[in-house]
């Protein structure tokens, strides 16, 4: 047994330092000493990241205080996305957090609601959810606080500025003792066997390690240029492959949540902060020129713009091998899937915590690394999946893309889980993943396929014990809802508290 006890990461940005700060909370530097090396000219863009609720879970991992970083990085809370324009024109529905409603005795609550629309009204699905009636209210509270009750199911996320959660990241991971060096790395040596040697810097220097985990963003400089590992385009499957950004001024509101709205050749977003907002428009290059989604985002926006509009091209997929030899990537070097859902620092995040579970030595096992590639191509087709649902159900026919997007080839993963839902309602099982029952849920509803019936084991439901069941539940969320601050009182007393 040979302990990795150095490790190199090339590239810093989101990817770099939240693998360097994960890394750090489980080796200590005399264990194995963690150095991330960036080039100050690549900078990182601060328009506006948004993020799901396992990222507040790293934060509490890490140690790190949850307000603290809210307050340093610009942060709201985000309670989930409002979509708008995507099954058809002036059409919106919401994917909450958390849980919609509460089982009622052993059955699942969806297939209750379900039960009770068959027989007859019923208030929507949402209005059973906390995180949709909070959002809807403009309102904020944290589910520990809420106790019992409805209210203690909601789960929530952040928004937050990308260039100051960099700096946060780095300036935790470097008190853990990480390295930091910076200069531009301009070549890469290998062993004889394959595997990274040492990288050379502009300046000279060279940095040897025992393994090595690539963050250098799109051009992949070490797991494709060097190691020359391919990639899976699934550019047939998700037509977007451009996007601009930029930032407005504050608006009046603080909304708790992400807004995606559908536009005729893909989408845009707006991502609110304290202190300003991000906005961007996703598109078709096929559909769009750069030159009519730079249009369409700026008479989008809302705020005087602070910020030039800054493109962006990507191809949708990922890494044939995402770990290679002794050579792990990470962020956009190791794939890309377009920021619909909010989960790029998800798969960041997700990817360092599947090496560390499957942690090598300096041999780097092939067993480990074919069960570590495995679990996460498991991870990025779950979220093409998902993502593509929201393309590929539109009934929207008014421009070229959208009657491409109804044309688009489903994967047999995604088509037997629109199969099985639209039979009963129900969901595949998966191991560990990313998107809940209520999250399917909310967006098959919100797409229009529905169950043509609730699963049997609901026929044995008291009808009348059902019905007050579900009112009870409304009624709770309602009255939760209304005893809640603002979002933006809740936000201003996070900055009373630090002064």
């Amino acid at each position: 047994m040979q302990p990795i006890k150095n490790i190199v990461i090339v590239g810093g940005g989101t990817a770099g330092w939240t693998a360097a700060a994960m890394l750090s909370c489980h080796f200590p530097p005399e264990r194995c000493r963690i150095e991330v090396v960036e080039s100050e000219e690549i900078g990182t863009v601060g328009v506006g990241e948004s993020t799901l609720p396992p990222f507040v879970r790293l934060l509490q991992k890490l140690g790190i205080d949850e307000q603290d970083f809210v307050r340093s990085t610009q942060g709201c809370y985000k309670l989930g996305i409002r979509f708008e324009n995507w099954l058809e024109q002036k059409h919106s529905y919401f994917h909450p957090f958390g849980a919609l409603g509460r089982n009622i005795g052993n059955h699942d609550f969806y297939q209750c609601w379900l039960k009770a629309r068959q027989e007859g009204p019923v208030a929507p699905l949402m209005a059973f959810s906390p995180c949709a009636a909070m959002a809807e209210a403009g309102r904020f509270y944290q589910p520990t606080r809420a106790g019992g009750g409805p209210a203690g199911t909601a789960s929530y996320a952040l928004h937050m500025d990308a260039s100051l959660a960099t700096d946060y990241l780095r300036r935790y991971a470097k008190a853990k003792g990480v390295h930091h060096t910076e200069g531009r790395v301009t070549s890469v040596n290998q062993q004889p066997g394959g595997n990274i040697a040492s990288v050379q810097l502009e300046n000279g220097q060279s940095l040897c390690a025992d393994f090595f985990i690539d963050c250098t963003g799109f051009s992949a400089l070490l797991i494709e240029k060097t190691l020359g590992v391919g990639f899976k385009d699934w550019s047939e499957l998700l037509p977007c492959d451009r996007s601009v950004s930029v930032k407005t001024a504050a608006p009046d509101v603080l909304r708790p949540y992400t807004q995606a709205t559908a536009r005729k050749a893909g989408w845009s977003w707006r991502i609110p902060l304290r202190t300003s907002t991000g906005h961007g428009h996703v598109y078709s290059s096929r559909f769009c020129t750069d030159a009519q989604a730079k249009s369409i985002l700026l008479k989008s926006l809302d705020a005087p713009r602070i910020s030039e509009p800054r493109f962006i091209p990507f191809t949708p997929g990922h890494r044939e091998e995402m770990w290679k030899g002794n050579c792990l990537s990470l962020g956009l070097s190791a794939g890309f899937i377009e920021p619909l859902e909010s989960t790029s620092i998800h798969l960041i995040a997700r990817g360092v915590e599947f090496f560390l579970r499957y942690f090598p030595d300096t041999d780097c096992d092939p067993a480990l690394i074919r069960e570590y590639n495995r679990r996460m191509s498991a991870d990025y087709e779950e979220i093409r999946d998902f993502i593509l649902l929201h393309y590929c159900a539109s009934q929207r026919t008014d421009s070229d893309f959208w009657k491409h997007c109804r044309q688009l080839p489903v994967p047999e993963s995604l088509q037997q889980r629109i199969d099985l839902f639209r039979a009963q309602g129900l969901l595949r099982e998966q191991l560990d993943p990313l998107f809940r029952p209520s999250s399917w849920q909310a967006v098959f509803e919100g797409m229009g396929i529905r169950p043509r019936r609730p699963a049997p084991q609901t026929d044995t439901l008291d009808m009348e014990t059902l019905r007050q069941a579900l009112e009870q539940t409304h009624a709770a969320v309602n009255a939760v809802t209304t005893l809640q601050p603002t979002h933006e009182e809740y936000l201003k007393g996070l900055q009373s508290t630090s002064s």
